[in-house]
């Protein structure tokens, strides 16, 4: 059994200062004693995939993060892991518990993950080791894992027995609902634009210093068509993750940030918008293009939300609702120039360009010279 002090203090050694996660009781210990330690950030997340692409957008404005939850969380995070971080070559460390491991009495939820928890991670191409229960091997397993994600550009998981970590009592004031934020209707009787009309609107509005992460489907696509810039963040995978890691980076960056969300993307994971109201990053505009369908796929539709309300309800300052390329511009200005964090919901029309392309940039290198633009450096020859 090691203190949940050293381990921290170890990998703070190795660069690690961002946490995020689900709690689990293995857990409980190690993650108090990040809450208890000022000089960490620990966003806790409403799932464990949620906390796989805040870290990534934490990773993508310099930071070197672990992400925490349970192995029966595993099954959340195969999405993001294997369509956000893969393609896009992002590490983190990743702190998994080893509930219903073989030969010791737990809960039947956890009979299967137990016993597939080490295949599964190797299945999804992620190195993995035990959690060190040994102060001094605590230094060498995560001088490993860093030697690990530096070279593959992966995650790389520790697997946490029960009592690894020795008790650490939780110091932490309660979290309040944040007051009534504000909220503005630019809706009009004019005819509901195009997605593309939207994004070349913002594109006209948009400054050389904001970052904008445009969530998978035709939203990247359309966005890369009309301009390709090292500003511009594609999740071409990882549907529902792009608000997240959103708030990974607009956390660690003074610079605003754009998200270029979907109705039927943020629906798939509308607890982000709990997270990101919560944490209330003063830097965040969310933008949910709502044609009421999901367009990749042959035009099914979802199901209508006010997530101006949503947003509302979940701690953003502010939020409006607009129908038109004119009330989008009216409150993009207003997003941008007020309170935050921000969400503008657009109804706009079922459709796009004909004959539409992808980005023809790898997510890889897209990623590398995203993170290069939010650091104000020019992109690495090499990664």
């Amino acid at each position: 059994m090691i203190s949940a002090t050293h381990f921290i203090a170890q990998a703070a050694r190795e660069g690690f200062d961002f946490y995020t996660g689900v709690p689990c009781s293995f857990l409980t210990p190690l993650i108090n004693g990040v809450i208890n330690d000022d000089g960490l950030r620990y966003v806790g997340a409403a799932s464990e995939g949620e906390a796989v692409a805040i870290a990534s957008g934490a990773w993508l404005a310099g930071r070197r993060t672990v992400v925490m939850c349970q192995n029966s969380g595993l099954g959340n995070t195969v999405n993001p892991l294997t369509s956000l971080n893969a393609p896009f070559r992002i590490p983190t460390l990743l702190i998994t518990t080893w509930r219903g491991e073989p030969g010791l009495g737990d809960e039947p939820q956890h009979e299967v993950m137990g016993r597939i928890s080490h295949d599964l991670l190797s299945l999804l191409g992620i190195e993995h080791a035990p959690f060190p229960t040994e102060g001094e091997a605590v230094q060498g397993v995560l001088a490993a894992a860093t030697r690990s994600m530096a070279e593959r550009s992966l995650p790389f998981a520790l697997v946490m027995k029960k009592g690894s970590v020795e008790k650490v009592e939780l110091r932490q004031a309660p979290v309040r609902p944040r007051p009534a934020g504000r909220r503005a209707d630019w809706s009009d009787d004019g005819s509901r634009p195009r997605r593309i009309d939207v994004l070349e609107a913002l594109l006209e509005l948009l400054d050389d210093e904001t970052a904008v992460i445009a969530t998978t489907g035709k939203c990247g696509r359309e966005l890369f068509t009309l301009a390709d810039r090292p500003q511009h963040l594609y999740q071409v995978g990882s549907m529902g993750s792009a608000s997240a890691m959103g708030l990974g980076l607009a956390l660690n960056t003074p610079r605003t940030v754009v998200v270029l969300d979907g109705d039927g993307a943020a629906l798939m994971k509308m607890g982000n918008m709990a997270t990101v109201g919560a944490n209330g990053p003063g830097n965040l505009v969310h933008v949910i293009l709502d044609n009421g369908v999901h367009d990749s796929t042959g035009g099914q539709a979802t199901v209508p939300v006010d997530f101006a309300a949503v947003a509302l309800a979940c701690g953003y300052r502010s939020a409006f609702s607009c129908c038109s390329v004119k009330g989008f511009r009216i409150a993009f200005g207003e997003a941008t120039a007020g309170e935050k964090p921000a969400l503008i919901h657009v109804r706009i029309l079922p459709g796009s360009l004909p004959k539409l392309g992808r980005p023809t940039v790898t997510p890889a290198d897209v990623a590398r010279r995203f993170k290069a633009f939010v650091s104000g450096h020019s992109a690495p020859a090499e990664r």
